[in-house]
Formats: structure tokens, sequence, C-alpha cells
């Protein structure tokens, strides 16, 4: 008879055999994250974040805030500068200007030319001297006047403004000067136009 295979197969020790029951079939399934934002605090503004994506910052809404609270008043020069001008031109027109002396000069020539015509001395006058003074006079009383006008719109400008505004005391000085400077020389002026003030001189016939 053959003889028997009595070698027998190694039974699994019992802690091998405890660890392979125990072992899970399949990995425990991850915890899912928490994907939900953190709730806004008391303190968050919505309007505060969306400035900060639009890249303003709170400073700037305060300057937009104190630019509408606080809007920027006029400065005057406007109105410093025409009463400075208003003034220097009544100035010119009394001490004579340069325009008025080459009108007048021109008009000299014209009337020596006319005097050729002239039959009598008051018409020989008249056209050597007497338009040629006329026309100085003319022209420094629209001098006189121009700036006794530019001086009463700086005056009046105020009434006619934004409530409140008032120019400085140097302005409204120089305005007053320019106005008694453009009166005076307008009243000068229309004398002398109209032979009140200094008449022409007669020749006897």
């Amino acid at each position: 008879m053959p003889a028997m295979d009595t070698t027998k197969t190694a039974a699994p020790t019992a802690p091998e055999a405890d660890a392979a029951e125990d072992k899970p079939d399949t990995a425990a399934p991850a915890a899912p994250e928490d994907t939900t934002a953190p709730a806004a605090g008391p303190g968050t503004d919505a309007s505060a974040e969306a400035g900060e994506a639009s890249g303003e910052g709170p400073g700037e809404d305060l300057d937009a805030d104190d630019a509408d609270a606080f809007p920027e008043r006029p400065t005057g020069v406007g109105s410093a500068a025409s009463a400075v001008t208003a003034a220097g031109l009544g100035l010119v027109a009394l001490s004579g200007s340069w325009v008025a002396r080459v009108i007048g000069e021109r008009q000299t020539l014209i009337g020596q030319i006319e005097s050729a015509n002239a039959t009598t001395a008051k018409e020989k006058i008249a056209a050597l001297y007497g338009d040629a003074w006329h026309m100085t006079a003319l022209v420094n009383g629209l001098l006189a006047a121009l700036a006794l006008l530019l001086a009463a719109l700086v005056l009046a400008a105020p009434a006619f403004g934004a409530p409140g505004r008032v120019h400085p005391t140097w302005v409204r000085s120089v305005s007053w000067a320019a106005v008694a400077l453009g009166a005076l020389g307008v009243l000068l002026f229309g004398l002398m136009y109209f032979d009140l003030l200094v008449p022409l001189p007669t020749a006897a016939e």
C-alpha cells in the first residue's frame, strides 16, 4: 500500500485570523468639506465690501460727502480784476490816453486841409483846433464812461449772484474809486465836448 501523506498544512494562527476578520473591505469615506462661507458679523457692512471690491476705500466716500456738504465758493478773481481795470481806465481817461492824442492829431491834420476852404476866422479856428479838441474829449469821455460802467457792474454783482456772496473790502474800495474817477471824467469831458467848460476862442472878423 502506498504510504499516506501525513503532512498537514499549517493553520493560520489566531492573531492573524482575527486581524483578517477585523480588516474592513472598503476604506471609510472621508468627511465632507465645509464649503459654507463664514457668516458676516454684526459689524460687517455690505457697502464697504462692495467698495473694496471696486477699489474704492471708505476715505473716498467721506471726501465725496464733504464736497457735497461744503461746495466750493467762487474766488472772486474776476471781480477783483474788473475793479482794478475800471480804476485804471478812469485814471487813463483823466490824464489823457494815447489813443485820444493820436485821434486828435489826425483830426488836426484833417482840419488843416479843410481850413483852406474856410472863408471866416471862426471856421478856420474850428477846423484847425475845435474838431481836434472835441475828438480828444470824446475818446477820453468814452473811456471814463467804460470805467464807470465796469465799476458799477462789479458793485452790483453780489446782488445777482449766490446768496451771501460779498466782495472783499479792498475790491469794493477800488470799485468805488473807479466810479468816482469815471463819473468825474464823464462830466469833465462832456462839458469840454459841448464847449461849456472851455469854449473855443473867437477872432474879430
